[in-house]
């Protein structure tokens, strides 16, 4: 279901420590730092509002399933780029020798559902993936 209405969306999520948020979504993924308190900060998750919220008793390691492969973490979020805007997220990922969980790569090659997709996770385990479609219409096609 799709709204025409819709804006960007809002997610809060929980961290163990401010600062390793700030220099991982700000500095490492290149997300602009908006308002702020002592338990949480926002940031510009390209183009949605991302909140970290401090919560120091964070610590559980997410379940994985297996996906083309892969062990996926669960649960997860990103955001769907263009190509152009996911190879150069990759390139400043890898520039800062940032550890990926799954590397990054063409998933589901040749079929309907075919993307480049990588996944890494936040300094408080918060798992994330970033991927794009060459086709970007091919987004829910089944």
């Amino acid at each position: 279901m799709t709204s025409p209405t819709a804006g960007p969306f809002h997610l809060a999520i929980p961290v163990n420590d401010l600062g390793a948020a700030r220099r991982f979504y700000g500095e490492t993924v290149g997300c602009p730092e908006g308002r702020s308190a002592d338990h949480w900060v926002d940031f510009d998750f390209f183009g949605h509002q991302l909140v970290c919220h401090l919560d120091e008793a964070r610590g559980d390691a997410p379940l994985r399933n297996p996906v083309d492969g892969d062990a996926v973490p669960v649960p997860h979020f990103g955001v769907v780029l263009s190509m152009a805007e996911w190879q150069a997220l990759v390139d400043r990922l890898e520039a800062r020798e940032v550890v990926f969980d799954i590397p990054p790569k063409v998933r589901f090659r040749g079929e309907v559902g075919e993307q480049a997709t990588c996944f890494l996770t936040d300094p408080a385990g918060n798992a994330l993936e970033f991927k794009a479609f060459a086709d970007p219409s091919r987004l829910f096609a089944r």
